[in-house]
């Protein structure tokens, strides 16, 4: 049912959250495989020397510059690279910077569109559409770098000169708010939300709620690159008050959340406007009640924020950011976020055909860091949501069509390369299906000869990452051939061999995929993939289910087919006056292999290329010319009808 959830008073928020944040991060246990990392330092407080000698050089508390930066970073680095919402370092110092893309200066031409950019930059890559860049909230980085007399590099590079330019930039906040440098914890209260970026209420207290419930219940971790840091619990009340002099703005949101009951929910919407001679962040449609005219809505497609849930929230209601989602996860509690109606379509996942046909749900986290973020109120609130949505807009509740984002396709072979990785190797696939009511099971009446659905046991599987500590995991390494010795499968769109790196989707085959046998040698597995036979360890088959599905091969006769990223309407369908949108051949599917297919289809494109909140005005063109969506590789990919034969 729809439901939405009055603002809570800020204290009853802090203990509610207190309650829920006083448990220990400890990291997943090792399962006897041996740990290949790229940063295998030994255990060390050399971080938290960095945050003590911060506090006393401005006055701002360890404790609150701890709690930010767990909030924001969890204590990562993240090897001195952005957050998709434009963030540097552990304390999330943002600096927008541009990418130089070629823009029309019409959109509703025949080039490209604010769907071409997004897509060009892989689905979050700010600075794709015209903006006003000079929030300064975009920019904490350049103010905390000249507060220091340092480069923004410096800021980006050493973890001291972050946390140096986030106490700076708090105790500025904390002199606006209070007039001087509080003595009293509770006082830094408003330098927080101030420190959030945002410049309305529920999502600044929210920030500032956060971190102080973080400094009640204390929290201790070993960062990814052997770093301990503790932050001692220590009971305060913040004084609310001092976030009376950023007068931030009571938004009046009229939405209602999409949302079961049972789960903390409220709807908070993202930004839609003109900007320049553009517009953002998604477009409107009515994929609910619109039937033949509209897009259905087929998909819910899994992310991470690669950043902290607030400074998400924040990012989708900038105009500068030309991203949005329909959902955002907080991980401490599994509190919800809407931000975007279902009928609508944000631009979410960086392929045009996915969006129009999916929900779009960000979990706050990053996707190396895995268990850090991953817990248990993230999978139930996120399960139960899923369940909802596949419930209410009929959506199939498998893994065919609850998808990662690492499983979309790019549109073309540039994006192919660019497109995300997110949620990652260590999201849980097996029990959040559990979770959601759709456990990955064995095919009824199967056996494993033909198709395998890809099922080791998670908690068993701890499979090694570079740069993340070991944990479980949530795929198999695909090699070249039946040997650990063998190179890793090699992905054409990704350079040279596979590799361990996280970012490698093309050397790893996740839980609940499916595909088709090729051969099996021993305790090894070959499947049809990416248009190769790849193998994986499989001893008595511990590590694959029997699957079922449509089997396709090339028609006969033909050498080999085109693979796609979309599945666009062929040119016939189009009326006069509307550009025909291409679909461009990612891969060749050499003759002889096999592939499973989870559905066929027609083709067809959701033209809505101008702003405008009266969907009426765009074209949803649907064609004769019928497809299938294979599981390619990693991805999903289509290929046509014409060019197959079901096996």
């Amino acid at each position: 049912m729809r439901r939405s959830s009055s603002a809570r008073p800020q204290l009853r928020r802090i203990l509610a959250a207190i309650a829920l944040s006083g448990t220990l991060i400890a990291s997943a246990a090792p399962t006897g495989l041996s740990p290949v990392l790229a940063a295998d330092t030994a255990t060390d407080d050399s971080r938290q020397a960095e945050f003590a000698a911060a506090a006393r050089e401005f006055g701002a508390p360890e404790s609150v510059l701890l709690a930010v930066s767990y909030n924001l970073s969890r204590w990562e680095q993240h090897d001195g690279l952005p957050s998709t919402s434009a963030g540097y370092g552990l304390m999330h110092l943002t600096k927008l910077e541009r990418i130089d893309l070629p823009a029309p200066e019409e959109f509703n031409t025949d080039g490209l569109d604010p769907h071409d950019l997004h897509e060009l930059n892989g689905g979050h890559t700010p600075g794709i559409i015209p903006a006003d860049l000079s929030d300064p909230s975009l920019h904490t980085l350049d103010a905390a770098a000249v507060l220091l007399g340092l480069s923004t590099d410096e800021l980006k590079r050493s973890t001291a000169q972050n946390i140096r330019g986030a106490a700076a930039l708090l105790a500025q906040y904390a002199q606006e708010t209070t007039g001087g440098i509080p003595t009293e914890l509770s006082d830094w209260y408003g330098a927080v939300a101030k420190y959030s970026g945002s410049t309305e209420s529920d999502v600044a207290l929210s920030f500032a709620d956060d971190v102080f419930a973080t400094i009640n219940g204390g929290v201790e971790r070993q960062t990814n690159d052997g770093h301990h840091l503790k932050l001692a619990a220590t009971t305060v009340t913040p004084n609310l008050s001092t976030a009376t002099p950023l007068a931030l703005k009571n938004s009046q949101h009229t939405g209602t959340a999409d949302c079961p009951n049972g789960i903390a929910c409220r709807f908070i919407p993202a930004f839609y406007g003109r900007v320049g001679n553009s517009y953002g962040n998604y477009d409107t449609a009515n994929r609910v009640n619109g039937g033949a005219t509209m897009p259905s809505v087929d998909y819910i497609v899994i992310h991470d924020t690669e950043g902290g849930y607030q400074p998400s929230i924040d990012w989708f209601r900038n105009p500068a950011s030309g991203v949005s989602a329909h959902y955002v996860i907080r991980s401490a509690d599994g509190e919800v976020t809407q931000m975007v109606d279902i009928k609508d379509t944000p631009w979410h996942a960086g392929n045009w055909f996915f969006n129009t046909h999916s929900i779009g749900i960000e979990h706050e986290g990053y996707a190396i860091d895995g268990a850090a973020w991953y817990n248990e109120h993230l999978y139930r609130s996120s399960a139960a949501l899923v369940r909802y949505l596949s419930e209410t807009y009929n959506i199939p509740a498998d893994r065919a069509h609850i998808i990662g984002h690492d499983e979309v396709p790019g549109t073309s072979t540039s994006t192919q390369r660019t497109q995300h990785w997110d949620p990652g190797p260590f999201w849980d696939w097996g029990h959040f299906m559990e979770l959601v009511g759709a456990p990955i099971t064995p095919a009824a009446g199967k056996k494993s000869e033909t198709i395998v659905t890809i099922k080791p046991s998670f908690q068993q599987n701890a499979q090694p990452v570079n740069g993340a500590e070991l944990q479980p995991s949530n795929f198999v390494y695909l090699y070249q051939a039946p040997s650990f010795s063998a190179p890793l499968a090699d992905e054409q769109w990704l350079p040279g061999v596979g590799t361990q790196n996280g970012s490698d989707w093309g050397d790893k085959a996740r839980v609940g995929q499916s595909f088709a046998v090729a051969e099996r040698q021993g305790d090894w597995t070959a499947i049809w993939y990416g248009g190769k036979k790849v193998w994986f360890s499989d001893p008595n088959q511990k590590n694959t289910l029997p699957g079922t599905g449509i089997l396709i091969t090339p028609k006969a006769g033909k050498s080999s087919i085109p693979v796609y990223g979309t599945a666009y309407a062929e040119a016939s369908a189009y009326p006069p006056g509307i550009p025909v949108r291409a679909n461009n051949k990612l891969y060749d599917l050499p003759s002889g292999q096999v592939y499973v297919a989870a559905e066929k289809l027609k083709g067809r494109f959701y033209r809505a290329v101008v702003y405008s909140v009266d969907p009426s005005v765009h074209k949803y063109i649907v064609g004769n010319e019928e497809w299938y969506r294979i599981q390619f590789n990693h991805r999903w990919a289509f290929v046509k009808a014409a060019d197959v034969d079901v096996v």
